[in-house]
């Protein structure tokens, strides 16, 4: 369901801005800001390190890589 959202007090130069950003992508103000809010606060969360060194697969020991012996 659609949920009306009204900013107040925006400083004159982010509204105007917003407009110039606004005309630049071809589309109003309100659609403008529209996706900016779902950019920003759509992302998919990030990972942490641990998370990507945890699913990293195991391809072998520390020996099979060591260049120095061969």
């Amino acid at each position: 369901m659609a949920t009306n959202l009204v900013v107040r007090n925006v400083d004159e130069d982010v509204a105007l801005a917003l407009k110039r950003l606004a005309a630049a992508h071809g589309r109003s103000a309100e659609a403008e800001h529209r996706e900016i809010l779902r950019t920003v606060l759509q992302q998919p969360k990030r990972r942490s390190v641990a998370e990507i060194l945890s699913s990293m697969p195991n391809v072998g020991e520390d020996s099979d890589f060591d260049c120095r012996n061969g």
